[in-house]
């Protein structure tokens, strides 16, 4: 399905950019690990494309092009972009899944904060709950329930990292933590942005930033035993992991300002041979009730997308006018730039 060098290609993408799924896919059996490798991959260089380069419209208004490519079976001569096009073919990959991700970064690239909780579960739905449904796809799973508590999952992965990278964040201009909140503490977020500090009530939103992803996580093991018995140590080992990390924060007494969080490669090694055990106790284990708890609001569109898959898709008002304002500034500084040449 996918030619050998562009696996290899995004194995390698991973094992240096992604050491956490890097150590959970290893225990995936390879009919899953080798298309979620693909996947992970273009979502990594898409995600690092937007994030780290120099101008991040031009690099979402990129992604949208490479999308419509790999939709049209015509993928960018990339290894990536190869890969991730035969597991589109192999797989149905619905489109509102990727164009969920784009949405994402297009809020990115737009310097996009969030005022409330529910804005920033809307933001990770889009960069964060979409790899667990398409990982689903990937497992040839589309019961709306496992989906559901796939995409909890994922939910609670993007609020660990958020928890994880506020001082690194902010010290790049960024904020994931909800506006709300620096004003029920009474801190100008202009203040912390000017000047990121471990102050006490940033610490307490980092500290109910991971109350929140625990409840996701704890939700989300309830549809792991849904999923095919070989894939389950793979899917509890990443929630392990990233779980660990929300550990960490809380040992370093929740400051993610002045310093990050780092789990060891021992540790890792012991939440992946934990994963086996407990995926095979789940075999025996009875449903637990909060598999059927309804979707959270923010990933319901997902679920929907990925249980249903439809070939009549259209890009959302909301994203084609983000995609529209995007298009807008990225012709005015080009416009920008022609004009300082010409002055040269």
């Amino acid at each position: 399905m996918i030619a050998a060098a562009d696996l290899e290609h995004c194995r390698e993408a991973i094992r240096t950019g992604s050491l956490s799924f890097h150590a959970a896919s290893r225990v995936l059996p390879d009919a899953v690990r080798d298309p979620a490798l693909a996947l992970y991959a273009f979502c990594r260089v898409a995600d690092d494309a937007v994030d780290e380069g120099d101008d991040k419209t031009h690099e979402v208004l990129g992604l949208r092009d490479r999308l419509d490519r790999v939709y049209s079976g015509r993928p960018m001569d990339a290894p990536a972009d190869r890969a991730f096009a035969a597991v589109v073919e192999e797989f149905d990959m619905p489109r509102e899944l990727p164009e969920a991700l784009l949405e994402g970064f297009a809020w990115d690239a737009m310097g996009r904060r969030y005022d409330t909780l529910s804005g920033v579960m809307d933001y990770s739905a889009r960069v964060a709950a979409v790899i667990g449904a398409m990982m689903c796809v990937l497992m040839r799973v589309r019961d709306p329930d496992t989906l559901a508590r796939a995409c909890d999952m994922g939910l609670a992965m993007q609020l660990t990292n958020i928890a994880r990278d506020v001082g690194e964040d902010a010290r790049a201009g960024r904020l994931f933590l909800p506006l709300e909140w620096f004003d029920e503490a009474g801190l100008k977020v202009e203040d912390f942005m000017a000047k990121p500090g471990p102050d006490p009530r940033v610490l307490a939103m980092v500290a109910r930033l991971l109350r929140e992803a625990d409840r996701l996580y704890t939700r989300a093991a309830a549809g792991v035993p849904r999923l095919p018995l070989i894939c389950r140590p793979g899917m509890y080992a990443a929630g392990t992991i990233y779980r660990g990390i929300g550990l960490e924060i809380a040992r370093l007494g929740h400051d993610s300002v002045s310093q990050r969080a780092h789990t060891g490669p021992w540790r890792k090694l012991w939440w992946l041979s934990t994963s086996v055990m407990r995926a095979g106790v789940s075999a025996i284990t009875p449903q637990e009730a909060t598999l059927f708890a309804a979707p959270e609001p923010e990933v319901a569109f997902l679920v929907e997308a990925a249980a249903h898959p439809r070939h009549d898709y259209s890009r959302s008002d909301a994203l084609l006018a983000a995609l529209a304002q995007l298009e807008a500034k990225d012709q005015r500084v080009r416009q920008q730039r022609r004009m300082r040449v010409r002055q040269a």
